[in-house]
């Protein structure tokens, strides 16, 4: 079975890596952004189906990383001692002393990873460390997700407000509006979902990811066989955190504007329910499920705005009463009536195969 998923998610990379040369300008640009919101979901995955650790402030690392790479953007586009539009209209003469560190692109692009992560692990620490999990785990990461939000409003400031931070020309000296910059931008968020997928597949193959389905379906039992559970729920929280804020910064190239509605309550329910959908044990079911629930929020908002919120609860519903394990269960379970009927079809799922014909005949 290990021998055919690796073709299998290769297959997949290589229909998406040329995606650009058979969708439209519009639907590429939707993908991209998917695709960058798809390695959030791989680490939920890590965080929550395989740590047993249900986060409903993933929208504080995800922001987090996007306002680091933001900053950076904003002040590319000024000359130096120049301040952002709304820092002016806030009355503000000079620059704070911590976005003059954002000045160097080596230093933003690092605290995209770095300041997220420390985050998660700082909060895991401080939690796990006291024995609270479970659903005040949740409670207090909403909450959480809920004050970052508020802050980010209420600094105008420094952090442009409700509006947050938009009007991003350049990288690295490379215009961002530049078509073919923006088709090598989808490939560079393609890149990194392949890396991410392919640093959590060996994680999880190793005997810390072992540890942590131990951990998640008895922590009791691993603490009385000698293991401090402690140290593996903060690394992988922490690893979550790191893929969170990686996911914001290249959403923010994406659409070229972050602000506190994309960070909020609402928005971390939703990447919960993306992975729930896909399968919260499953990698590529939580890619399938970020797609699907995106593209199809994408069409029902536009079609009727007014109904996306009750499609998105009765999606969830449905999955919670109906699909528990997800996509990835649905596709195990026609896989298994598969095998019985005869044919084992190729599925995308926790269980993977080749069509390949069962007989019962014996042989000679």
């Amino acid at each position: 079975m290990r021998a055919i998923k690796g073709p299998a998610y290769l297959g997949i990379f290589v229909i998406l890596g040329l995606a650009p040369y058979y969708l439209s300008a519009y639907n590429l640009s939707l993908l991209g952004r998917f695709l960058a919101l798809s390695i959030l979901a791989v680490g939920l995955v890590l965080v929550w189906g395989w740590g047993g650790i249900l986060s409903l402030g993933q929208g504080v690392f995800f922001g987090l990383g996007a306002y680091a790479l933001a900053i950076h953007l904003k002040l590319a586009g000024l000359g130096r001692g120049e301040l952002p539009d709304f820092m002016q209209w806030s009355g503000m003469d000079h620059l704070p002393w911590w976005w003059q560190c954002f000045h160097s692109a080596a230093f933003s692009l690092a605290a995209v990873i770095v300041v997220p992560m420390l985050a998660a692990a700082g909060l895991a620490w401080l939690v796990f460390h006291r024995r609270v999990g479970g659903v005040y785990f949740a409670l207090i990461t909403q909450a959480l997700v809920l004050a970052f939000a508020t802050l980010l409003v209420s600094e105008q400031p420094y952090t442009g407000g409700f509006n947050g931070l938009t009007d991003f020309s350049t990288l690295l000296g490379v215009t961002l509006t530049d078509p073919k910059v923006q088709r090598g931008l989808y490939w560079v968020t393609l890149a990194v979902l392949a890396l991410a997928f392919a640093i959590s597949v060996w994680v999880l193959d190793t005997n810390f990811g072992k540890l942590l389905l131990a951990i998640r379906d008895g922590e009791n039992r691993v603490r009385f066989l000698g293991y401090n559970p402690v140290p593996y729920k903060v690394a992988v929280f922490a690893l979550g955190g790191a893929l969170a804020g990686v996911a914001g910064a290249l959403f923010t190239l994406h659409v070229g504007v972050i602000s506190p509605a994309m960070v909020g309550v609402v928005p971390s329910i939703e990447m919960v329910v993306w992975v729930a959908v896909g399968g919260r044990e499953s990698l590529i079911g939580a890619v399938a499920g970020t797609l699907l629930v995106n593209f199809g929020k994408d069409w029902v908002s536009s079609a009727m705005p007014e109904v996306w919120l009750f499609a998105m609860g009765l999606l969830f519903i449905i999955v919670v009463a109906v699909l528990p394990q997800g996509l990835s269960g649905l596709a195990s379970l026609l896989f298994r009536r598969g095998r019985r009927a005869g044919t084992s079809p190729f599925l995308i799922g926790n269980e993977e195969a080749v069509a390949v014909p069962q007989t019962t005949e014996k042989l000679p």
